[in-house]
């Protein structure tokens, strides 16, 4: 079987090991899988158009690399393919490469993708803007900046810059005042946190046991100052984070989260960030997109 990898020439993976060895690692990984791979570096700014081409091709699988943020901004071109197009994780989180059963190294990965099988996963829109795992205010859309921030400052551990950006955002979230819509229910709550997934997560890794079961889960952090936010981030790596009293899920198929200062907010989208005013619409697009997931169907 052959593939077409589309690569974000600008991710962290590929300038610490270099453009042309990274393509030979990947190239040697396929063959060891049995299958054959073309590697095609790209700008971030073309990697929609060369995803676009790979689709155009019907005898190779198209195959995207780039982290969560890369996968976002592609999420137009998903939808429109109509085949599905496999995920080649290479960001620091890679929440939806562990949703798709792609951990561990890069040759795992590539291991597991070749002997992958397409399933549908549910995509959010907020007003404009997709995304496919996550979006939120408070605490994660700072958490979101200061990892950029931490990755420039500490480029030699993602390790390093992860705990740095951890504890800049327990330090300095504020709290804000949210009214939360989720079907005809409606509340507000003062939180230093809010955050919209596309279906629900479990466990301590944070993972979707199903991807495309059409809800959203709210989860609302309580305000509660520093020892609240310490608590609960110490309850999601524990995995204990369901039972935080700290924390509320609910879960809808329609949200609205609008702040009640009026100011445009920072929201992270799949751990992108931008300034958004006004009331923000979730909504759920079922089964938007075909992937290649090394895991059982769902349902």
């Amino acid at each position: 079987m052959h593939h077409t990898v589309i690569v974000n020439a600008r991710a962290g993976t590929v300038l610490e090991a270099g453009p042309e060895a990274f393509a030979a690692r990947i190239m040697a990984a396929f063959e060891a899988g049995g299958c054959a791979a073309e590697v095609r570096l790209v700008h971030p700014r073309e990697l929609d158009d060369a995803l676009s081409l790979a689709i155009e091709n019907a005898d190779s699988v198209p195959v995207i690399a780039g982290g969560d943020g890369t996968i976002n901004g592609v999420l137009p071109v998903l939808l429109r393919a109509g085949r599905p197009v496999g995920i080649l994780p290479l960001g620091t989180v890679n929440i939806l490469g562990r949703d798709l059963g792609l951990a561990g190294s890069l040759e795992h990965q590539i291991a597991a993708l070749c002997k992958g099988e397409p399933v549908v996963m549910d995509v959010g829109s907020v007003n404009d803007r997709m995304f496919h795992s996550i979006s939120g205010m408070g605490f994660f859309s700072l958490m979101a900046r200061n990892r950029e921030y931490a990755r420039r400052r500490f480029p030699f551990s993602r390790a390093v810059a992860f705990l740095v950006a951890a504890t800049r955002s327990i330090l300095f979230t504020r709290a804000i005042t949210v009214d939360i819509g989720i079907g005809s229910e409606r509340r507000v709550v003062e939180a230093d946190a809010v955050l919209v997934t596309v279906n629900s997560f479990e466990g301590a890794d944070w993972r979707r046991p199903c991807l495309d079961g059409g809800v959203f889960e709210v989860h609302i952090l309580n305000a509660g100052g520093l020892y609240s936010r310490c608590k609960a981030a110490l309850s999601v790596v524990s995995g204990k984070w369901r039972n935080s009293a700290n924390l509320i899920s609910l879960t809808g198929s329609a949200v609205t989260l609008t702040r009640r200062d009026k100011r445009r907010g920072h929201i992270t989208f799949d751990g992108e960030v931008e300034r958004k005013a006004g009331p923000l619409v979730y909504n759920l697009l079922p089964g938007a997109v075909q992937l290649i997931a090394a895991r059982e169907r769902a349902h």
